[in-house]
């Protein structure tokens, strides 16, 4: 049986890497100017939601993300089964992924709740990237950007986030 590694403490890692490298400490991200998050005023059963998640899932036969700093992300069709859906990523063990990708991308699940009428409907696409991106500029200005044009253009009431 093989052990698994201890979780990374990622805040006090990128400190000590920029304090080793001799940079000034890390400045963490800020969004002075964000939108505060709303509630839609209709009931959840209405709902046509959206799903962005940042673990580096694609489709089989999609190209997979290969690299750190990857800005591209992958469109995949809300019908798409689990069986079909892989996962590749620099950051996180990939072990429970890869045997169930609804760990990090829980299309499955909200395909349920539609069924069960607790959410209206699924946008056509969901939206995949491979997090670890280190330039915050790049992702403010290129990446999210894009993913929030997609989200616009299918129309979404909410978007489930899922950090990975």
């Amino acid at each position: 049986m093989s052990q698994r590694q201890p979780p990374v403490d990622y805040i006090e890692r990128t400190r000590e890497q920029y304090s080793a490298l001799g940079f000034p400490p890390y400045t963490w991200v800020e969004n002075p100017d964000a939108v505060a998050l709303t509630v839609p005023d209709k009931p959840a059963h209405e709902w046509r939601v959206g799903l962005v998640a940042s673990g580096g899932i694609y489709v089989k036969g999609q190209i997979a993300f290969h690299f750190k700093d990857d800005l591209s992300y992958r469109e995949i069709a809300a019908d798409t089964p689990n069986e079909d859906l892989r996962t590749t990523h620099f950051a996180y063990d990939l072990t429970d992924s890869r045997r169930d990708p609804g760990t990090v991308f829980p299309l499955a699940a909200l395909r349920n709740l539609v069924e069960r009428g607790a959410i209206g409907s699924l946008a056509g696409n969901a939206y995949t990237f491979m997090g670890g991106i280190y330039s915050s500029r790049k992702v403010r200005d290129v990446l999210a950007p894009a993913l929030a044009d997609r989200l616009v253009a299918d129309e979404v009431d909410v978007a489930v986030m899922v950090p990975v």
